[in-house]
């Protein structure tokens, strides 16, 4: 089964985010704790880190593009 790795919303007024960077790409073992991607918001650039264990599935979100936050930007889980 695959989970959605979702746009985390960083402040009450963020409304929107973009990745600026992924450090897995697709078909990446991911661990507890890895750094998943780099998130640039109009005030600030953190890492977000995975909560799950599994294979970076599907990239959703290229670098550069902006969406609402909890959106899906990829998929984490088991190959096949």
């Amino acid at each position: 089964m695959a989970t959605p790795i979702i746009m985390p919303k960083f402040g009450q007024l963020t409304e929107e985010s973009a990745i600026a960077k992924w450090f897995k790409h697709e078909g990446d073992k991911v661990a507890k704790g890895d750094i998943l991607f780099l998130v640039e918001t109009d005030k600030a650039v953190m890492d977000v880190e995975s909560f799950e264990e599994g294979t970076l599935l599907k990239i959703l979100v290229q670098p550069g593009v902006s969406v609402p936050v909890q959106s899906t930007v990829g998929f984490l889980g088991q190959p096949g």
